[in-house]
């Protein structure tokens, strides 16, 4: 796993919403933590388990990557400030259309009301419309269509003006 890949998964993490991420693998174990935005920071701990292979230095590797996902943090905080955030209601898998041939239910610039539909989780081979609770715009789109979606995780950012 080189840097690019580290940190590649330090800015899925930090999109994902999750608290927690390990990864584990034969020569190197790396664990991300995401703190809440009450003034924690993010945490990248990167070790290298001994191995016959190529070391990197854990020194050069980790400042690297935090300064990833403190970037991406700070620029989400930003974002996120003067926007509602719609979260997911159930764990499921996440789907902007109702079929593969079919338009997604909303579109970045769309304008939307409540009880519009939104997107669709299946959990447990149901299929769940997820409907506003808001008036607004649609600016950005928080997750890529078939990815797998925790509870309370943000899935849209809407503009209420």
């Amino acid at each position: 796993m080189n840097l690019k890949d580290i940190q590649n998964l330090i800015k899925f993490v930090a999109r994902s919403g999750a608290n927690e991420v390990k990864l584990e693998m034969e020569d190197i174990k790396i664990t991300i933590r995401t703190g809440d935005n009450h003034g924690k920071t993010d945490t990248t701990i990167i070790q290298q388990l001994p191995s016959m292979g190529a070391i990197q230095p854990q020194a050069m590797v980790q400042p690297q990557a935090e300064a990833v996902v403190e970037k991406a943090t700070e620029a989400a905080d930003d974002t996120e400030s003067k926007y509602l955030t719609i979260k997911s209601p159930i764990i499921g898998t996440f789907y902007r259309k109702s079929a593969p041939d079919k338009p997604a239910f909303v579109e970045v610039g769309d304008n939307i009301k409540d009880g519009d539909v939104l997107c669709v989780i299946e959990a447990m081979k149901l299929f769940n419309e997820i409907e506003s609770e808001v008036s607004g715009k649609i600016v950005k789109v928080l997750v890529d269509d078939a990815s797998p979606v925790e509870f309370d995780q943000p899935l849209f950012l809407v503009d209420p003006s």
